[in-house]
């Protein structure tokens, strides 16, 4: 079954990404890709990777023009941007992924507290499903309206949920810091992402403000059934892709190393994206460059009384676009890896 896929927002660099996995998905049909400042050009004129390759025109498509034309759209989009085509996609019976953060807050009151803006369609977000794969498989399976999560919220999520909801961490003063590359930011120019700029320097950014907090602790809530309060300190470092997670959590009385990794092995023991590394071995962004991997470790530090949890992904695969192509192959019934087996590329 080929599926007529839309892609609104290709020019970006989450835009790009899907196009790279979507392209060689051997059931899909990527029928239109739109951009706004973009339209007219083909694609290899905006991501120059793509000559001889992948040729289509990037153009602007109304909504309702749009869902017309295929059965699934990705929206990667800034923030506010992708409830026209949510609305639309909803209204025509046809599946919809937000790459943006549109649909991940189960209320708009947050969203708009953060966001800064008014939601627009409040009614959706009871419709929307998390997509994180590794927490609500099911859940998104039968889904029309999946909202991707964030780079940081997937790594975070991904380390810190399984011992907390095993007892082997307390949920108080849990710290998350993490690091990203400057391609988290997007493609529109800023002066924190120039050269000059990110080159030789590592800098804190959004500390206790970043809108990637309440998000993660909605997910560590719902799942652990009571309010928790996490310290999120994110960090911009100076590399184009990836993201390491490491979290510092109090550690539960009698708890080792190899208790916790046990825990995640046998917590993701279905999920063969995760890989939980021996003791001993520390993630690396490296490792996991252009792939959809999440790659974990653990150490029991006895001496503190402190869990260091940690957690490496290519933010814009499975922090954005491959994590989407996942949440895509589960809504349409194809194996939830399909397309998305390959290693990192290393060195």
């Amino acid at each position: 079954m080929v599926v007529r896929v839309g892609i609104v927002g290709a020019s970006g660099y989450t835009g790009a990404e899907l196009v790279r996995l979507l392209r060689r998905h051997p059931e899909v049909e990527l029928v239109r890709l739109t951009a706004r400042t973009h339209a007219g050009k083909s694609l290899p004129e905006v991501f120059p990777q793509f000559w001889g390759l992948e040729e289509q025109e990037l153009v602007a498509a109304e909504p309702e023009e749009l869902v017309r034309e295929v059965d699934v759209i990705f929206t990667a989009l800034p923030a506010g941007e992708s409830i026209p085509y949510a609305r639309a996609a909803w209204r025509a019976g046809k599946k919809l992924i937000d790459l943006g953060a549109d649909f991940r807050f189960r209320e708009a009151s947050v969203y708009e507290r953060w966001y800064k803006l008014n939601h627009g369609a409040p009614e959706l977000l009871t419709q929307a499903v998390y997509g994180l794969p590794e927490l609500y498989r099911e859940r998104i399976k039968g889904a029309s309206l999946v909202a991707n999560p964030g780079c940081y919220p997937t790594a975070a999520l991904l380390a810190l949920l399984p011992p907390l909801l095993a007892g082997q961490i307390l949920a108080e003063g849990i710290v998350v810091d993490a690091k990203s590359g400057v391609s988290g930011a997007g493609r529109q120019p800023r002066v924190d992402a120039l050269y000059a700029e990110a080159n030789e320097n590592v800098q804190a950014y959004g500390v206790g403000c970043h809108r990637h907090a309440p998000e993660m602790e909605q997910v560590v809530q719902e799942q652990l059934g009571r309010e928790v309060k996490l310290t999120f300190v994110p960090h911009l470092v100076p590399q184009t892709r990836g993201i390491l997670a490491t979290i510092y959590a109090p550690l539960a009385s009698g708890v080792g190393t190899e208790k916790l990794l046990a825990t995640y092995r046998d917590f993701y023991r279905e999920h063969s994206l995760v890989k939980v590394l021996p003791a001993g071995v520390y993630p690396r962004t490296k490792s996991v460059w252009g792939s959809n991997l999440v790659h974990i470790g653990a150490v029991a530090d006895e001496r503190t009384g402190k869990a260091v949890l940690l957690a490496a992904i290519d933010n814009l695969v499975k922090g954005a676009s491959g994590q989407a192509v996942q949440n895509f192959n589960l809504i349409c019934g194809f194996p939830e890896i399909l397309g998305l087996e390959e290693a990192g590329v290393y060195p």
